[in-house]
Formats: C-alpha cells, sequence, structure tokens
C-alpha cells in the first residue's frame, strides 16, 4: 500500500529542505526521504563552514565593492571556462549572479539569518583571473544554523500531517508510466522493507557522486592527473546510484562527471565517522608546500587563495599521494585553519568577542587540539628532528634532514636583508593578499621561517581529498531534468549538487568558491517556482 503526497524529495540535505519548504509553505503535500538519521538531517550543510559567494549586497557596497551581476558573470565564465556550446550551464550561471542578492541572501535574512561583518577574497586566480574583487560571505553560526534554522522552518512549515519525514531510507527507483514520474520506491534500510511512496512530482536531491571514490576515478578526466590516493570530504551517501538510474530508465543525461570541486589540502579526520573520512584543512598562505622528499613544490610555489582547481592538479601529479606543508607556531596561531563548521567553534557557536579576539590575537587552540588528535600533525623543536617524524609517519627515508634544511635556509635568504632581496613568488602572493584587511588579519607579515622564538617547526601531512561534484543530471532553469532530446521529463526535477548546482554543471572547470550552497538554495526555489505554480489561492 503506497502512501499519497503532492511531493516526494530524495535526499534531506540543503536543497532538499529548501525544495521542501517551499513546496509546504504553497499549501502542498511532502514526503522527504533521506538515507541518513535523524539527527544528520541537512546532510553536508551540518558539517560546511557557510561561505556563500554573493553578488552585490549591502555588506559589500558598506565595504566599497562595486560588484554587479555583469562583472560577477565575466569572472565566472573566465575562470569556469565554460563554453557557449553548452547553453544550459551559461544560463545557469546567468541565473545565480543576477539572483544571489534577491534569492539568497536577502530570503536568508528573512529567515532570521545573518552574516559575518567583513567580505573575504577567495580565488583571485593565479594570474588575477578568478574573482575581480570580494564575494565570499560568510553566514554567521556556519552553515550549521543555516541548515537548523531551515529544517525549524520546515517543521514549522509542515504542520497538520502535511509533512512525512522517512529518515534511514534509501530511494532505489521511481515510479514512472506513459512518460510521466508518479512517485519513489525506497528501501527502509532498517527493517529492509519496501516503500512506495505515490507522488506526481519528484525532486531529487541526493547530492553528487563524489562520496564514491570508484565514481570518482571513473570519472577522473583522463588528461588530469590522478593520485593513487585520496581522502573523502563528500557524503557517503552521495554515490552516484540514483543518478545512473535515471539515466537508465527515463533517458536522463549526466554532464560534466569529470568536473570536481577537490581539495588539495586534506589530512584524516581523527574521528573518522565513515571509510576514508577527511578534514580539509585551509593551507596556510605562509607554510612552504613541499614534495614526499621535503623539497619545496616549484617553480611556481602553492599558494592558496588563488586557484584551487591548480592546486589540486599539481598535487595530484606528485610522485607520492601526499605533501608536506612546513611551518612554524607563529604560522599556524595566526593562520592555521579546518574548514567546516565542526572545527570553527566561534563562528558556530556564535561567539562574537572570542571571534575577533582570535582573529587579532591569534589562538594556539586548534594548533594544539590537531597536535594531540592527528597523527598527520607533527611538531619539533628543530628541522632534523622534524624530518625524522616526517619519515616515521610516512614509513620511509625519503626526506633528508640536510635537504629540509636547505629548504628553509634557502626561503629565508629571502629576508637576509629586511625587505629589499625579496624574489619569491610566494611572498608577493602573502603581500598582495594583505593589502585586503580581512586577510591581513589572518596572514602573517612575510618573516623568515628559522626566526628567533617562532618555533617549534610544524610540518603537516596533506592528501587530495574530494568534495564536490561539478557535473550533475541536466536540467533546465525550472530545475526539470531534461531527457536525450532535451525535453523535460514530466513530474522530475533535480537540485543542488544532484544537478551540477544547475544545468548539469553551471560552474564549469572551476567555482569561483562559495557558489555551492546559493546553488542549493537557487535550484530548489526555482524548481518550487515551477510545480507549484497554479496552486495558490
Amino acid at each position: 500500500m503506497a502512501s499519497r503526497h503532492d511531493v516526494a524529495v530524495v535526499g534531506g540535505g540543503l536543497a532538499g529542505i529548501v525544495a521542501a519548504l517551499e513546496a509546504l509553505r504553497a499549501g502542498l503535500s511532502v514526503a522527504l526521504v533521506d538515507r541518513d538519521t535523524p539527527e544528520r538531517l541537512g546532510g553536508l550543510a551540518l558539517w560546511a563552514f557557510g561561505g556563500m559567494a554573493l553578488v552585490g549586497t549591502p555588506l559589500q557596497t558598506r565595504m566599497g565593492i562595486a560588484d554587479t551581476p555583469e562583472r560577477a558573470l565575466r569572472d565566472w565564465l573566465r575562470f569556469g571556462e565554460l563554453s557557449e556550446a553548452d547553453p544550459l550551464p551559461l544560463a545557469w550561471a546567468r541565473h545565480y549572479v543576477e539572483n544571489s542578492r534577491p534569492q539568497v541572501h536577502d530570503w536568508l535574512l528573512a529567515e532570521g539569518l545573518k552574516f559575518m561583518p567583513a567580505v573575504n577574497w577567495v580565488e583571485r586566480g593565479r594570474l588575477g583571473d578568478g574573482n575581480s574583487l570580494p564575494r565570499y560571505h560568510v553566514v554567521w553560526g556556519t552553515a550549521r544554523e543555516l541548515a537548523r534554522r531551515l529544517i525549524a522552518a520546515l517543521r514549522s512549515a509542515g504542520g497538520g500531517g502535511r509533512l512525512t519525514l522517512l529518515h534511514r531510507h534509501r530511494v532505489v527507483a521511481l515510479e514512472h508510466g506513459a512518460g510521466d514520474v508518479a512517485g519513489v520506491v525506497a528501501i527502509d534500510e532498517t527493517t529492509g522493507a519496501e516503500v512506495r511512496l505515490d507522488a506526481p512530482v519528484v525532486v531529487l536531491a541526493m547530492g553528487g557522486i563524489n562520496g564514491s571514490h570508484d565514481e570518482c576515478r571513473a570519472n577522473w578526466p583522463k588528461d588530469r592527473p590522478m593520485p593513487a590516493a585520496m581522502l573523502n570530504g563528500a557524503h557517503p551517501h552521495a554515490d552516484g546510484g540514483l543518478h545512473h538510474w535515471v539515466a537508465q530508465a527515463l533517458g536522463g543525461n549526466i554532464t560534466h562527471a569529470g568536473e570536481m570541486w577537490n581539495y588539495a589540502a586534506g589530512f584524516p579526520h581523527p574521528q573518522p565517522q565513515f571509510e576514508g573520512h577527511g578534514l580539509s584543512a585551509i593551507p596556510c598562505k605562509s607554510a612552504l608546500w613541499l614534495d614526499h622528499r621535503g623539497t619545496r613544490i616549484g617553480p611556481e610555489p602553492l599558494v592558496t587563495g588563488f586557484d584551487t582547481h591548480w592546486l589540486c592538479q599539481r598535487v595530484a601529479e606528485q610522485d607520492k599521494p601526499w605533501t608536506w606543508h612546513l611551518l612554524n607556531w607563529r604560522i599556524a596561531k595566526k593562520e592555521f585553519a579546518i574548514s567546516g563548521a565542526e572545527h570553527n567553534a566561534r563562528i558556530r557557536d556564535m561567539q562574537m568577542p572570542a571571534f575577533l579576539l582570535e582573529t587579532l590575537l591569534g589562538s594556539a587552540r586548534l594548533v594544539r587540539q590537531m597536535q594531540r588528535e592527528s597523527a598527520d600533525f607533527l611538531v619539533d623543536d628543530t628541522l632534523a628532528g622534524l624530518a625524522a617524524k616526517m619519515n616515521a609517519l610516512a614509513g620511509t627515508r625519503d626526506v633528508d634532514a640536510a635537504v629540509l634544511q636547505a629548504t628553509a635556509d634557502a626561503f629565508d635568504a629571502n629576508f637576509a636583508r629586511g625587505d629589499k632581496l625579496h624574489n619569491d613568488d610566494q611572498i608577493r602572493r602573502i603581500l598582495h593578499a594583505r593589502q585586503w584587511g580581512p586577510d591581513r588579519l589572518r596572514t602573517c607579515r612575510p618573516a623568515p621561517l628559522q626566526a628567533r622564538g617562532a618555533g617549534p617547526f610544524i610540518a603537516i601531512r596533506m592528501q587530495l581529498i574530494t568534495r564536490k561534484s561539478l557535473g550533475g543530471l541536466q536540467t533546465d532553469l525550472q530545475s526539470r531534468v531534461l531527457d536525450a532530446a532535451g525535453q523535460p521529463i514530466a513530474g522530475l526535477y533535480c537540485v543542488g549538487e544532484a544537478a551540477g548546482f544547475g544545468g548539469g554543471g553551471a560552474s564549469g572547470r572551476r567555482s569561483l568558491e562559495g557558489t555551492f550552497l546559493p546553488g542549493c538554495i537557487l535550484t530548489a526555489r526555482a524548481a518550487a517556482r515551477s510545480f507549484t505554480a497554479g496552486t495558490g489561492p
């Protein structure tokens, strides 16, 4: 016996929650089906940092940033390398820059959320070809607060029995006939029982494909290096299974599956929640990025904040699937950070005085925590001692203490006469970044690695970590899933990462960063406007 609903939403991440919320507010009944446990409703949004690329906001205006949708679109198309022969991603890119202010920023403010009082400048591009100005806004409370508020709104809007929440249920197929989608078939993973939900509208919000490394490797572009080992920073339930079912059974198109937004500086989670679970560090700009031998990767040094896509390729092409970050306590105290809500407690718990104090004075709290908890976070008073620990961790003799010493000495030679002999691209990039106030607060003034009083020395072993899928099921601007002929499959919508954040790949090859949470909201609201049309009074 199947239960009947107006809308069935597959996936309880941000995109699914927004689609369900908008449907409930339009007076429809909704079944939300999620594979995870009740306390993990919200998916990766519960763990995410909460950064959003937003265009033309009042905060940008207050900081003197003259941003426009036209300028943002130029940056997006140039950095993402979108093709004119790919109209749907292009259309979604345009929709994003034109609507991130009213449909994301303003909508979230109306839901009671706030943003931190600074705009950050990320993904500037190695040659200035990324974000031409700051756009990265951070949700106060991180994305965990975002998820919690929207979940509360969802439950409130679903009063009177119009909301059915099914946890620990895995959707294995869609009901369909005569070209129309008519519901979903799910398995209750606690009992093994089959559950059928009749609904004339189905919204797919099951996330991307990068939770499965087999799927990730199968789609890896042949012209790009792939490391022998990677960590997992995606949701393990985002395995691409339903993508393939839709493609095979209904003729949907999976496009740009090889485009991924991975990160170059991951290390194993000290308390992993699934196999291969990794944390993504925000690499310290002042750390030296070394290969497995302790030699600085170059000739162009690796520096974060400019081109994540390029960093990942440089790391992936190394002889071994790990690299080292070499820094000292002075740098770590000021710059070391881990992406996500879990390790940004001051922002997550909305402790503004403590956050400001740590930003101004630095904090060794997280550094000490990782020294205690992570085997990949090494500390020693000497470079020779650090080299020995690096070799012990890797189980090799790759790092010669003399080579590590020479690497540090070569960098420190830039400071032999103050700033008069600076001739290092990493130093130039750091000085450029420090021209923007928020970056200046979080980035050390360039100084010798072996400066007196700056120790002890730190080495962090890093690996490439998978994160987001930039490709997905092809959709139009109403988030309707399209078949091979480019026609909508009646009753079927796809939102968020499952749709490549719109059109099956709106970001192209590179994201301007912070486009993912807003992409979930924009695609979900577009779907809701489409399937709720005509349902109002």
